[in-house]
């Protein structure tokens, strides 16, 4: 009856810890557009850690153009993802955070946005966006993802 117990207790403490496959390291390669004063289209890269099963704060660059003159646009949001571990088919997810533009205009934004990305629990996978933050904002990209230690 003892040994019983003693592995109930050492499930229930191991269900309690978060699961290394939970966590993971994204890196990738972007495209934002917004439909601002003046318009802003830029291309560069991303990178994401998923900080539990439903978390993952993200980072982006990119650098292009607005109003014929070079400008710059840098993100940070966190994002909370509807199906994580997908490894075929859609995921949804929502997202907000701030962006930081320079160029034509230097502004600060909020930014608020939902998404869609291709196998969300597999290694790689496509994204598409729609949202706003610096007038209406579009992006599309790639995810490479790392599950487990090098991702936690």
């Amino acid at each position: 009856m003892s040994s019983r117990w003693a592995r109930v207790l050492a499930l229930a403490a191991l269900a309690t810890l978060p699961a290394e496959a939970q966590q993971a390291t994204e890196l990738g390669v972007q495209a934002i557009g917004t439909a601002s004063d003046p318009a802003l289209a830029a291309g560069g890269l991303y990178a994401g850690w998923r900080a539990s099963r439903r978390v993952r704060l993200s980072a982006g660059a990119v650098l292009g153009g607005a109003d014929g003159r070079a400008a710059w646009r840098g993100e940070l949001l966190a994002h909370f993802l509807l199906a994580p571990g997908a490894r075929s088919g859609l995921g949804g997810y929502g997202a907000g955070g701030v962006a930081v533009v320079a160029g034509p205009v230097d502004e600060g934004y909020l930014v608020l946005t939902l998404g869609v990305e291709t196998r969300p629990g597999a290694v790689s996978g496509w994204f598409l966006e729609a949202g706003v933050g610096g007038g209406a904002r579009l992006a599309l990209g790639f995810r490479r993802r790392w599950f487990g230690r090098f991702g936690g």
